[in-house]
């Protein structure tokens, strides 16, 4: 019950984009799928840190696949759950457990990629 709790607050995000400071934004698109292999949890989404008209910083998405770089004897993710850590990172895979742990790992990045930068923040 917790986690449809917690799905539906993040379905509430759809379309939303917020100033995280002057000149940057965060924008959420969360939408509703049919369950899949690459998308077991039922949605599609992009959670995206970046300056204004520019590349994102930060991105967590289920778009597409990505590279697996693991060794021979560990198995590749099937999911598309990935993230970008930086604007020309081309992801890495993410693992998917709830709505918020996905929420939380999101702002914990773009703390990161803010204070990294120098960019005025009260995350």
């Amino acid at each position: 019950m917790k986690e449809d709790a917690e799905l539906e607050l993040l379905l509430s995000l759809d379309g939303a984009s917020y100033e995280a400071a002057e000149g940057y934004v965060v924008e959420f698109k969360v939408q509703r799928t049919n369950p899949t292999t690459t998308r077991p949890h039922g949605i599609i989404y992009a959670l995206v840190f970046r300056p204004k008209g520019s590349k994102p910083y930060v991105r967590f998405d289920n778009a597409h696949g990505v590279e697996w770089l693991g060794g021979k004897y560990v198995k590749a993710p099937v999911a598309y759950d990935h993230w970008h850590q930086t604007e020309d990172d081309a992801g890495r895979p993410y693992t998917f457990t709830t709505a918020m742990q996905l929420l939380d790992d999101f702002w914990r990045e773009v703390k990161r990629v803010m204070n990294e930068k120098e960019i005025p923040n009260d995350l």
